[in-house]
């Protein structure tokens, strides 16, 4: 009889090539699954390096400005309290002055923040974050210059601090009723709200007089309106 190829499974089980030929199959099988983990490696690798390369061509967020900063509303402050007509200005009569600007203005429901961010974005917030907590004198009266001239009162501010101080104090003077309540207005001069106790009174002249003593470098104008209000609150 011939021999059929067709009826071969291959050598007999105890032929000696069987072993060899296993052992290589598996060596290839092997060899094929290490070669496969060193391309995943690598190609992770390969991604990772990607992602850092297009991390670094990204645009990088611009550092935050500062639009108004301390320094820069320290230095106004020292620029008005140079002026003449400063000691007619009072805090209670500024912070009236800032809440009827507000109100004139459109739309009349936002504070004096919610107006300069809405005109410049970060400007209120940055002019808020920069004066002190509770607000001075002086803080009201920067305050007061930007209500009244919005985002131009940087310019005025800088250029023009003594017409800023004048219109100020005329804003103040007119925004008073005719004839005028004197307690009220020595109650202003003190920077005291309307009701203010005698101990509130009392303590209020002694940080005045320390204030605007002229051997302290203040004004005697201004020592003088302190003395006279607090006269006629407790006489």
């Amino acid at each position: 009889m011939g021999f059929d190829p067709r009826q071969w499974s291959g050598p007999p089980p105890n032929d000696s090539s069987t072993f060899s030929r296993d052992q290589r199959v598996t060596s290839n099988v092997e060899a094929l699954l290490a070669e496969n983990d060193a391309l995943r490696r690598e190609l992770q690798r390969t991604r990772r390096e990607l992602e850092r390369l297009r991390q670094q061509q990204r645009p990088r967020p611009e550092p935050t400005i500062n639009l108004i900063r301390k320094v820069q509303v320290q230095r106004w402050e020292e620029a008005l309290v140079l002026q003449p007509g400063w000691s007619e200005l009072n805090q209670v009569g500024l912070e009236t002055l800032i809440e009827q600007l507000n109100r004139q203005a459109f739309p009349a429901n936002l504070n004096l923040r919610q107006r300069l961010d809405r005109l410049v974005a970060g400007l209120g917030t940055d002019l808020l974050a920069s004066v002190a907590e509770p607000a001075t004198l002086q803080d009201s009266a920067v305050l007061a210059a930007f209500a009244l001239y919005g985002v131009r009162a940087s310019e005025w501010l800088d250029e023009d601090p003594r017409r800023v101080v004048e219109e100020l104090r005329q804003r103040l003077q007119s925004s008073r009723p005719p004839g005028g309540d004197s307690r009220a207005d020595a109650l202003a001069v003190l920077s005291l709200e309307p009701g203010a106790s005698a101990e509130a009174i009392k303590r209020a002249h002694r940080r005045l007089v320390k204030q605007h003593h002229p051997d302290m470098g203040g004004s005697a104008e201004a020592f003088c309106r302190v003395n006279e209000a607090y006269q006629q609150l407790m006489g």
